[in-house]
């Protein structure tokens, strides 16, 4: 029965986003008990911090998943972030490569760079986040910056992984993705 209602929440959310949710659906044939935990993922990461501070999220995140993936799990965050109110434009300027110019977006976009590279930024960052928007903003970026990237290498390592792929934004030229950086 667990395996009926994690199917049709599958499906629902595969055709909310036009999303291939086959690598789900893979993993609940495979074991209910798999196929619930990948269901509770998202509640367990997805801390998201406060209303002021969701562009600094938002940024992490894409910044992780593009940091795991160039292809449909990309686009999935951009379409989840669009459709939360993020502007198309700033995503976009991170997505290629132009952080700097996406305002708060493309500071929590740098921040989790810094995070998932190790750089030495990151405290400088992460301090920016927490005088501009608060602890919590930086406890939700930082849950972004580390968990973005667990779709797309979990999917790989499933056999489910996909090319790369250009970025629509709805607005201006798509942004091609490259495998190679």
């Amino acid at each position: 029965m667990i395996r009926w209602f994690l199917e049709r929440g599958a499906r629902a959310f595969g055709r909310k986003y036009e999303y291939d949710v086959s690598y789900m659906l893979d993993v609940i044939e495979t074991s209910g008990s798999a196929g619930l935990r990948l269901a509770l993922f998202p509640n367990l990461v997805g801390y998201r911090g406060t209303q002021r501070g969701q562009a600094v999220v938002a940024g992490a995140v894409l910044a992780s998943t593009l940091d795991g993936d160039c292809g449909p799990c990309a686009q999935l965050v951009v379409d989840m972030a669009m459709q939360a109110g993020m502007a198309a434009g700033l995503l976009q300027a991170c997505a290629g490569g132009r952080p700097e110019e996406a305002g708060d977006v493309g500071l929590g976009f740098r921040f989790a760079q810094a995070a998932i590279a190790g750089g030495l930024e990151t405290d400088t960052l992460a301090q920016e986040i927490v005088d501009r928007f608060g602890r919590k903003t930086l406890v939700a970026a930082s849950f972004g910056a580390a968990s973005g990237r667990f779709y797309p290498v979990f999917k790989r390592g499933l056999g489910h992984g996909a090319a790369c792929q250009r970025l629509h934004f709805g607005v201006g030229e798509d942004v091609v993705l490259d495998a190679n950086g």
